[in-house]
């Protein structure tokens, strides 16, 4: 008996997903996706998340319009408030995006994104874009509402603010990501933003002026990175109102100051964007540290 040689198999090459450029974008594009499912399908959550910022526009606003002296005959407080109200929207709707990760822990949806073979950093940036774009949604859905508190549909003025919500939002996202990344409940993660996220609001000038303040509440305004956002957004609101409006709330706000150096828009924004890349590379850091 001659021994026959069995048949040749060809085997065909298997990619292992990872490594590749590629392979992160496309995690990226999935994990950004799954935010914006999430959220288009919560109509509940659209609408109530918008109950907040109309409170303090509205009651809020309109109670200090009759405690504090109107600026001019034409300009209120309310239009004062409006890019705080704008700030304050992707403030808690991102930090809202961010709570979600401790969630997907506890129900072993992020040990399962964790053995994904691509890098986590790909999941962090994901994660914040997808945050950032539902922030951003949030803050336009206020921002259709500026007639109404007399802040002028000006076309620059929209598209200064869309970048500058959409620079906000992604900075407010990295800064509650790179909290929630080392935390199992969600519990423990709502206490903390209560002792951060509230004063990150109230301390960036959203409600009041940051003028005539005390010395040491002036040093936590200017310690406060969302008063580098509120800043921006107040400056191409008031840009945008008519001269007598503009001067007068110019007056009631100058702005931020360094040391009596006023700081520049472009400047606040600098600090924004610093704030958002230290943040996301530590949120990147500690997921890497993530078992």
């Amino acid at each position: 008996m001659t021994a026959t040689k069995p048949d040749a198999v060809e085997v065909v090459g298997v990619r292992v997903a990872g490594g590749r450029i590629a392979d992160d974008l496309r995690a990226i594009r999935v994990v950004w996706k799954r935010e914006l499912i999430r959220f288009l399908r919560s109509r509940i959550r659209i609408f109530t998340s918008l109950a907040q910022p109309l409170l303090f526009l509205f009651v809020l606003g309109t109670g200090l319009s009759g405690v504090v002296p109107r600026t001019s005959s034409s300009v209120d407080y309310r239009t004062y408030m409006f890019p705080g109200v704008l700030a304050m929207t992707v403030l808690f709707t991102a930090i809202f995006s961010a709570i979600s990760i401790v969630w997907d822990r506890e129900f072993g949806f992020l040990r399962e994104m964790l053995v994904a073979p691509v890098r986590r950093t790909a999941l962090v940036i994901g994660k914040c874009a997808g945050g950032a774009t539902v922030a951003t949604i949030q803050g336009l859905m206020v921002l259709a509402l500026a007639g109404l508190v007399h802040v002028p549909y000006d076309p620059v003025m929209l598209l200064e603010l869309f970048g500058l919500l959409l620079l906000t939002s992604f900075a407010v996202t990295t800064f509650g990501v790179m909290m929630a990344s080392r935390m199992e409940q969600v519990e423990s993660f709502q206490m903390i933003m209560q002792f951060t996220v509230l004063p990150m609001f109230f301390l960036s000038g959203a409600v009041f002026p940051l003028t005539r303040l005390p010395d040491w509440l002036r040093v936590l305004t200017r310690l406060d990175p969302l008063s580098y956002a509120v800043e921006p957004m107040r400056r191409s609101v008031v840009n945008a109102l008519p001269e007598a409006g503009a001067q007068q709330l110019r007056r009631l706000d100058p702005g931020i100051t360094w040391g009596g150096w006023h700081v520049p828009v472009g400047v606040c924004i600098l600090v924004v964007a610093l704030f958002a890349l230290v943040s996301l590379i530590v949120a990147s850091y500690q997921f890497n540290r993530t078992d």
